[in-house]
């Protein structure tokens, strides 16, 4: 059977398009006021009747399932008398007419003829139209069966109303099966037309009862799945047609969403079983894929519609009910969650619009917030309802998706400071009774959740308001005096904070906060007089402030005022320091009550920036003399400037100041002395320390307690002394014209302000000894190379060097190290060099040793490895066959301080490499006839075997080796030798007898017998 035929329409029916045709409400419509604009449609209800009773006057309109199915047909020929007839009554008139046939034709051919045989002729041939009409009268019995079940349903008010039962009842009428074909092509026929009316065409959405309406539809038809489904591709073959044929976007997007909705109509009739009744991807090339996309959108359609109806009312009910329809919708629990998720979302959405149109109206009433309030408790309600509905233990039967509601992912992602308003409402509301409820925090945290908000950003918000409800509270506990009348202030303050749910540090940072305001007030005038100090220590008190945060308050808030007071002080410079500095920075240090560590420290900072400018200059400085202005200047500002400035903070006077450091710093010497006499020699540092006539006459000294200790590193501090102790060596500098140079000498003086450069650069004795000994080696060491150039110390030398140690001051230990370092440098360049060209054995390695000379570190570990492997080879060359191992593994090793197991490798490589090369240099000298080398070379083969023992060797020719065998022999070896040489060379013993007193290699007869 061709489908295409049976969705083809009949003659009688006018064409229409497929997806146009939809399926109406048989239920008339009423007249009203609202569809008076739309055309009037009369319905009546037809009674079955005869084709010729019809009146052909009267007109009336198509009932809603005419405009399905097509008109009423009519019966032509003998169709109205088949309808008439019942099968036994239609059997029994064929038989009557077929006999009444065959006795007509008898009796008119026997009439005609006259004979029997014309008789016979006539009943056959008049048999013959009779069976034609039995047959045509029983062949129409399935078209009148057709037109029967075709009016049959398109005269019923509503399609869905047909019965199986009356189906049947019509086939058993004309006595026909469904599986005839005429018959079967009307169920498929009006299957098809039923399926196109019932899917909404275009991009009307589905209703959701579809598929219930066709499958009972198919049952009351009666019709077979295989054949259903062949219908159902048939609407998709016309659906795929009429796509190709659309020439505009809109309708290509209709004819595919058309296409979906069968794809998914069509998969939820047919189940499981559509998976090969529908061979969707083989007939119209559709993927897996593309059913797949289909299913879930037209699913999530449906769903989305069901949702629709679902408000704040939420129930167990409603949720089993939407997990059925989930269900029968073949939506998955993933989609079905989203879309729930986001209906609620919505719906708390609506609240939250409602909210902020509130809380943004410029019309705002005194109950606008209480409003606010009310829509985000809404919010807050469903919520709750949702997380209670999904710790039921049967939430498994619930629709998926029910929880907590959350904005994240809306359109309020990019509307976040629109939800810290209400945040901060919502917070505000709930401190309004000066306390924080128990249920106002749980709600809090669920509308952080719902909005989205990061921990951060919520306690920020909260921590605003909750500090200025806090403040209020203080503020009135303060000022009604229950703060001060209480008992314990602090358990006091410790309730407030519960009640709020406050946390008690930043508690004490607003307490703190509110001290410094009042610290602030109190020393606006540059001052804090005594009703300050007494108002500032009720405060503390009251509040519970610790002296740790007081100080650092006072040190910040009165530290500021005083490095003001003392930046000004130190700006006015060595010229502007006078008596209205020195009162204003005595008032500062005094009546901001600061500590004299406090102040000392303020001051100290300061000073030590302008010190680092000095410092900076002087890097910067062309040459050393420049350098040492520069550091003149930081001597003079650190006397003049910083000593005064230390005295006023102090409140004493700059004499009493002075003298007292140089107690100490006497005290100090003194210490250092019988420490450092060995130092005393270096005239330098004589001179920095000066006697008590010369420190009277150059005046008071500066102040030592600022320094640079811990600004500078060590290495800068002792290069900037160094390069001031050179300039008191030196002197200054002098151009004058014609290009020359003039030095000034400088008398002791200026070592006196070296002593102060140290003091403020922060050295230590210890330091500055060390500057002034590396300088004074510096010098020894300069003018001892040139002494001692070629290494060797004479008794003129060291006269020499004993008046130059007198001239610098160096201590003789240091001397006589500085002696031997050069001394030893140029050994041992003259010892590597020796070894390097050869002129070096052990014999003269072990003398030096001997002579205390250190080979360990005078000669580099390299250097002792190729002595060792150069000695180790010249034995192996020795040409006496003798091998020490006591001498090679041990002694050399030790002597020479290499590694034993190193020098063990060392000989066995070299060995085996002059083991072979030993044989063939004893045949060359073989075929040389220098019989004396022949036997050095088997004597050094006979030296290796002794280091490495080795098995016998292999020669193309035997006669060579017994040659050098006879040869050897010739000198008389020790026994030992001769046997070991037999067992190397692979001569045998009859061989070796033989061999004996054989005179063929004998000078005489050596060129006549030698054979190659």
């Amino acid at each position: 059977m061709n489908p295409s035929t049976l969705i083809s329409p009949s003659s009688a029916t006018p064409q229409r398009s497929i997806i146009q045709s939809q399926f109406l409400n048989p239920i008339p419509l009423r007249s009203t006021a609202a569809s008076a604009t739309a055309p009037r449609r009369r319905f009546r209800v037809s009674f079955p009747r005869n084709s010729a009773s019809q009146s052909d006057g009267a007109a009336s309109a198509p009932s809603p399932a005419e405009e399905v199915f097509g008109g009423k047909r009519e019966l032509t020929g003998v169709q109205p008398l088949v309808e008439k007839l019942s099968p036994p009554l239609r059997l029994v008139t064929s038989v009557i007419v077929f006999a009444g046939a065959v006795a007509a034709g008898y009796g008119i051919g026997l009439r005609v003829g006259k004979t029997q045989n014309t008789a016979l002729g006539g009943a056959v041939v008049f048999g013959a139209a009779g069976g034609a009409a039995v047959y045509a009268l029983n062949a129409s019995a399935p078209a009148v069966a057709a037109v029967d079940l075709h009016n049959y349903v398109a005269g019923r008010d509503d399609p869905r109303l047909v019965k199986k039962e009356e189906i049947e009842g019509i086939a058993k009428k004309y006595g026909v099966s469904k599986t005839d074909e005429a018959f079967n092509a009307e169920l498929c026929d009006l299957y098809c037309r039923f399926v196109t009316s019932v899917i909404p065409p275009g991009s009307e959405e589905l209703k959701g009862d579809e598929v219930e309406t066709i499958v009972n539809f198919k049952n009351a038809l009666g019709i077979d799945d295989p054949e259903a489904a062949s219908m159902h591709m048939e609407i998709g073959r016309r659906i795929y047609r009429q796509r190709l044929e659309t020439g505009d976007r809109e309708g290509d997007f209709e004819q595919r969403r058309a296409f979906q909705k069968l794809i998914y109509v069509s998969t939820l009739v047919f189940g499981d079983a559509s998976s090969f009744l529908l061979p969707w991807k083989r007939v119209l090339s559709v993927s897996d894929s593309q059913v797949e996309i289909a299913i879930r959108d037209n699913a999530q359609r449906l769903y989305a519609s069901k949702l629709k109806s679902v408000g704040r009312d939420i129930d167990a009910e409603l949720l089993v009910r939407l997990r059925e329809a989930q269900l029968m919708y073949r939506l998955s629990d993933e989609n079905a969650a989203d879309l729930f998720k986001e209906h609620t979302r919505k719906l708390a959405e609506e609240n939250i619009s409602s909210a902020l149109s509130i809380l943004k109206s410029r019309a705002r009433t005194v109950g606008g917030v209480t409003k606010v309030v009310e829509e985000l408790d809404k919010v807050l309600a469903l919520n709750n309802l949702l997380i209670s509905l999904k710790n039921q233990p049967d939430a498994v039967r619930f629709a998926p998706g029910v929880g907590p509601i959350s904005l994240l992912g809306s359109e309020y992602d990019r509307k976040m400071d629109d939800l810290k308003l209400l945040y901060r409402a919502y917070v505000t509301d709930s401190l309004s009774g000066g306390r924080l409820e128990e249920n106002k925090l749980s709600a809090l945290n669920q509308l952080k959740n719902i909005f989205g908000l990061g921990n951060r950003e919520s306690e920020a918000i909260v921590l605003e308001v909750t500090s200025k409800v806090y403040r209020k509270r203080l503020s009135e506990a303060v000022t009604g005096g229950d703060l001060e009348a209480a008992d314990s202030k602090a358990a006091f303050l410790q309730s407030i904070c519960e009640e709020l749910h406050f946390d008690p540090q930043k508690a004490s940072a607003i307490h703190e906060e509110i001290y410094r305001q009042k610290l602030q007030l109190c020393v606006a005038d540059g001052e804090i007089n005594e009703e300050d100090v007494a108002a500032l220590l009720r405060l503390r008190v009251l509040l519970c402030i610790p002296q740790q945060t007081i100080e650092a308050a006072q040190l910040e808030i009165c530290g500021s005022l005083f490095e003001k007071v003392v930046k000004d002080a130190i700006a006015s410079g060595v010229d502007g320091y006078d008596a209205d500095v020195k009162l204003a920075v005595r008032k500062a240090a005094h009546g901001l009550r600061l500590s004299r560590e406090a102040a000392m420290s303020i001051a100290s900072k300061a000073v030590r920036k302008i010190f680092i400018n000095y410092v900076k200059r002087a890097r910067s400085a062309g040459n050393r003399t420049e350098t040492a202005k520069e550091l003149k200047k930081l001597i003079a500002f650190n006397t003049l400037v910083v000593t005064e400035l230390v005295a006023d903070i102090k409140g004493e006077s700059s004499d009493t100041l002075t003298d007292e450091p140089t107690k100490v710093e006497e005290e100090k010497v003194e210490e250092k002395v019988p420490e450092d006499d060995e130092w005393e020699s270096i005239q330098t540092l004589r001179k920095i320390r000066p006697d008590k006539e010369l420190a009277a006459k150059l005046g008071k000294p500066g102040q030592t307690e600022i320094t640079l200790k811990d600004d500078l590193e060590e290495r800068e501090r002792k290069d900037l002394y160094k390069t001031y102790l050179l300039f008191c060596i030196t002197g200054e500098v002098k151009k004058i014209p014609f290009g020359a140079q003039i030095t000034t000498k400088k008398d002791d003086s200026e070592y006196l302000l070296l002593n102060q450069l140290g003091t403020i650069l922060g050295l230590s004795s210890t330091e500055v000894v060390e500057v002034h000994r590396s300088l004074a080696e510096q010098a020894f060491r300069q003018q001892a190379e040139v002494i001692l150039a070629d290494g060797q110390l004479t008794k003129a030398r060291l006269e020499q060097l004993e008046e130059l140690q007198k001239q610098v001051g160096l201590p003789p230990q240091y001397v006589q190290k500085i002696i031997k370092s050069i001394t030893t440098t140029k050994m041992a360049s003259a010892i590597e060099t020796a070894i390097g060209q050869g002129r070096l054995n052990i014999q003269q390695i072990r003398e030096l040793k001997q002579s205390s000379v250190d080979l360990e570190n005078m000669i580099s570990e390299t250097l002792r490895e190729s002595l060792f492997k150069k000695t180790v080879d010249e034995i192996f060359s020795s040409g006496t066959g003798e091998f020490d191992e006591e001498e090679v593994y041990e002694k050399i090793p030790a002597d020479l301080h290499i590694n034993v197991k190193k020098a063990r490798v060392v000989v066995l490589e070299l060995a085996k490499s002059r083991l072979s090369n030993s044989l063939i240099q004893a045949v060359s000298l073989l075929r040389q006839r220098n019989h004396r080398g022949v036997v050095s070379s088997l004597n050094d083969m006979l030296a290796c075997d002794k280091a490495v023992p080795a098995k016998p060797l292999s020669w193309d020719v035997p006669e060579e080796l017994a040659d050098l065998f006879a040869i050897y022999l010739r000198n008389d070896p020790a026994p030992e030798k001769s046997s070991r040489l037999q067992y190397l060379l692979g001569i045998d013993d009859s061989m070796a007898d033989s061999l004996i007193g054989d005179d063929r290699l004998s000078p005489a007869g050596a060129e006549e017998k030698f054979v190659f």
